[in-house]
Order: structure tokens, then sequence, then C-alpha cells
């Protein structure tokens, strides 16, 4: 018999089975709803009930370069287990290739490709982050992956003008494992760092300090603030020469970062 479109999307919304799968079972049950419905949850093709609302902090991250241009995506999933597993770690690469090769809509047309994974997992799977990076004319790309069991869990590109390679990538290195937020005081939102002085004059007024000496010592305390989360006021490596100062004469101009669980 013939199987409207609307009733296999109606299946699949249901059951979070694949599209064929959806559109075979409806075939075998002569289009019957309620039957294709059980005939997939006996298979073991339907979603657990509430599926989506399931935390998924875990998964991988693939990142893919062509010349001056970097793409990565994160694929969430519920385990470690399932995050490892060649299916995930496959579609994470070949999502990142597409991104790279055609922009951020090149997700949807793997959106079939993601909802039949979901299924064969029995997890709530999930695209994550999806970034594309293409250096200005002049500028260069480098980049990181760290790697663990089998699937990135950390990824990182940095966009440089007038920096040298090596250096390029020791700051790679660097805001892989030191996690930087912002790039430069200027991107930090005033509200945030507001609050935070706000909340450090406190401390310092608790602690009995002078008063002469309050605006010194929370401007010290507030180096140190944004020393953790601003990569250029960072020490490199954790050194005393700050990553600004570790360029050659040259510049930052952006960072990206996707870390699992971060």
């Amino acid at each position: 018999m013939s199987i409207s479109a609307k009733d296999v999307k109606a299946l699949r919304d249901a059951t979070g089975a694949g599209m064929m799968d959806a559109k075979k079972a409806l075939v075998e049950c002569d289009g019957d709803m309620d039957a294709a419905k059980q005939l997939l949850r006996e298979r073991g093709l339907a979603k657990a009930s509430g599926r989506e609302d399931r935390e998924n902090n875990e998964g991988t991250v693939a990142l893919t370069v062509d010349g001056n241009v970097a793409a990565l995506v994160q694929i969430k999933t519920e385990t470690d287990f399932s995050a490892k597993n060649e299916a995930v770690t496959g579609l994470a690469s070949r999502l990142a290739d597409a991104v790279l090769a055609d922009g951020h809509a090149a997700i949807d047309a793997h959106t079939t490709e993601i909802e039949d994974l979901r299924v064969t997992i029995k997890e709530n799977i999930a695209v994550g982050a999806v970034e594309r990076v293409e250096a200005a004319e002049g500028n260069t790309l480098d980049t990181y992956v760290h790697v663990q069991d089998g699937r990135g869990v950390n990824a990182v590109v940095v966009e440089g003008n007038g920096v040298g390679a090596d250096d390029l990538h020791q700051v790679a290195l660097h805001i892989a494992f030191a996690k930087p937020t912002y790039l430069s005081r200027d991107e930090v939102p005033a509200d945030e760092a507001e609050r935070e002085r706000a909340s450090l004059l406190e401390i310092t007024k608790a602690e009995g300090k002078p008063e002469q000496a309050w605006d010194k010592i929370v401007d010290g305390r507030m180096r140190g603030w944004y020393g953790e989360r601003v990569l250029l006021e960072q020490g490199l490596h954790g050194d005393k020469t700050a990553v600004k100062d570790s360029l050659g004469g040259g510049s930052i101009v952006r960072f990206v970062q996707v870390v699992i669980g971060g």
C-alpha cells in the first residue's frame, strides 16, 4: 500500500525511529500507526520516552583543516562509552568535513543520519558546537586536538597575524589547557567585570585592609581575575611571559575552543 510522507514523519516523531525503519513498519502493518509503533518497539528501534531531555554532557569533537580554513563539530552523547563508538566519531568527522566545504548549513543535510544514530545508539545524540574559521588574507591558522580513548575531547583553532608558526602553535597548545574565555579585556562584558570588582571590594573591606589601599588591592586582584579568563593576559604555559608578549610583534585575531564536558 501507499504510505504518505506525513505518516512516516508522524511515526518517526512518536518513536524516534529512522526514516526507512518507520516506513517499513508502516508498510508491514498496512498503515496502522499503533501497530507500527508496537512493531518498532519489539524490534528495539523506537526511542526511550523522553530521551531528548536526558543529559548529554559527553561526546566527541572533530576538527578538519584545509589551508587557511578550519571547521570543528561537536557530537554530544550521554556516555563516554558511546562517544568512543566509531559511528559517533565517524559522524563527527563527516560533519566537520561538510562544514569545512559548505558552511554551517551543511549540518541540515545530515539530519536523518543524526536521527538514525540516536536510535541505533539509544542515547540522546545531538550536534553541539559547530564552528568554521576562515583566516583573513595575510593571517594564518593553527590547530590542536587532544585525543582521549580514540575521540577528540578538546579542539582549538587560533588565527594569528604576523605570528611565527611555532609561536602560534604554542598559543594553540596553551589555549587547549588554560581554557581562556575571552581574547582580550575588551571582550569581557562590562557588567561581569563590575560585579567582580564590587565583590572584591567587599572582600577587601572585610579583611580589614586600610581604606586608602582598597583601590590598589582591588586593581591587583582584578588583574588576577582577568588573567584567569583573558588569553592575552595569561602567562604562556603558566610562565611569567604573557601570551601577548610572546607573539614576536604579531597579534592573535581570534580563537575557538570546544571542550567535551567544558
